[in-house]
């Protein structure tokens, strides 16, 4: 697995009609590229066993990360880079109240976070506008689908880096609806389905 360089930029833009949108470019720690190396080296291992899932794209989910900085990755599993980056909230059951830890449940009405690897699945309009359904794909987010665990967005998250925590999901990931609109490209656009992996 190449280790890509400890101040990765963006420089990748995506197509909206006739306008061009680049996200800031922001730099990614040490810590967090070999948290993300050794995801995706676990997420290549299980795509060449079972080749139903993308095997050029997936979105990976950093916890550890603060809310209020990028932890929503966008990576490229041919090139072994980082393509977009944004916020996403975390379950208002995943707080602790000390600062920068969680906990996580796949519990039904906990309104935690689970951790896991989940397969992208069909879109729908839900209370915050267009939705896709997540499966839980282990067993500490099998849950998903009875849960209601979604993909969407939501208007209080913000688009850029805070430095202070955003607002919770009910154990949903949710974005920011600028960002949403770049990944529903990339997952409208997918042939097969692909994998999102919340971690920590």
């Amino acid at each position: 697995m190449k280790i890509f360089n400890l101040f990765l930029f963006m420089t990748v833009g995506f197509f909206t009609g006739s306008k061009l949108y680049y996200k800031e470019e922001k730099a990614i720690t040490s810590v967090e590229i070999e948290r993300i190396n050794s995801r995706v080296s676990e997420i290549k291992n299980m795509i060449s066993i079972d080749s139903k899932y993308n095997t050029k794209i997936a979105f990976l989910l950093d916890m550890k990360v603060p809310s209020g900085k990028n932890r929503f990755f966008v990576y490229d599993l041919e090139n072994n880079k980082i393509l977009d980056q944004g916020l996403v909230a975390h379950g208002s059951g995943s707080e602790t109240g000390v600062k920068g830890s969680l906990k996580f449940s796949n519990e039904s009405n906990s309104n935690c976070t689970a951790l896991g690897r989940y397969v992208i699945g069909k879109t729908y309009k839900g209370i915050f506008g267009k939705a896709y359904k997540l499966t839980g794909l282990d067993e500490s987010n099998s849950n998903a689908l009875k849960r209601a665990i979604v993909l969407h967005y939501y208007s209080a998250v913000p688009y850029d880096e805070q430095d202070y925590y955003i607002s919770n999901s009910h154990g949903s990931p949710m974005v920011n609806e600028q960002f949403f609109k770049r990944i529903e490209k990339i997952i409208d656009s997918s042939k097969s389905n692909i994998i999102l992996d919340v971690y920590y």
